[in-house]
């Protein structure tokens, strides 16, 4: 083990140096989220789901920088890691409107000028529709019609429609989901 110690004392070093600096990054990361949420007055739960995917991010960027510390040799796991894009391609391939409601979802956290209990209109010329925000996630937004009809409405539409807003904050706390 000492042998060990001494023969790789640089790579452990940058490993914990790229440890304290995951975790700091982490850390203001986090901190500037919230604050975000909180001056924007975003939903607590929209607010965590953001800093989970920025917790995963910055652990994939660990991880590769990780790699390429430690000089894994990229011509003897090339096999590997091909493999694994093809399979991951595959799976975004058939699942791109997962991904894009989620990326939307991230893009409405920063920039939709709608909040949770907002009156809105979406301008869609085939099927418009008017209704309060009930709940905004990952995937999709939840709205309340005029007769109690509940519409899950995907995140790419939002951002692909025009909306209106008609009145600010018009349902009450027992209305939520």
């Amino acid at each position: 083990m000492e042998e060990f110690i001494f023969n790789n004392q640089q790579e452990i070093l940058a490993t914990a140096i790229l440890v304290v600096l995951i975790l700091v990054l982490k850390f203001v990361s986090t901190k500037a989220i919230r604050r975000i949420g909180r001056i924007s007055d975003l939903n607590q739960a929209r607010t965590r789901l953001i800093i989970k995917y920025m917790s995963i991010g910055l652990f994939a960027i660990g991880f590769g920088v990780f790699i390429f510390i430690w000089g894994v040799n990229f011509k003897e796991i090339g096999l590997l890691i091909s493999s694994v894009f093809a399979v991951i391609g595959v799976a975004m391939f058939a699942s791109w409107s997962i991904l894009s409601n989620v990326t939307a979802g991230i893009i409405l956290f920063f920039s939709f000028p709608f909040k949770i209990g907002d009156r809105i209109r979406i301008l869609d010329g085939d099927f418009p529709e008017e209704a309060d925000i009930l709940d905004i996630k990952a995937f999709h937004v939840y709205l309340r019609k005029d007769n109690g009809e509940l519409v899950t409405y995907p995140n790419n539409l939002l951002l692909q429609k025009g909306v209106a807003l008609i009145a600010k904050n018009t349902i009450s706390d027992d209305d939520t989901l």
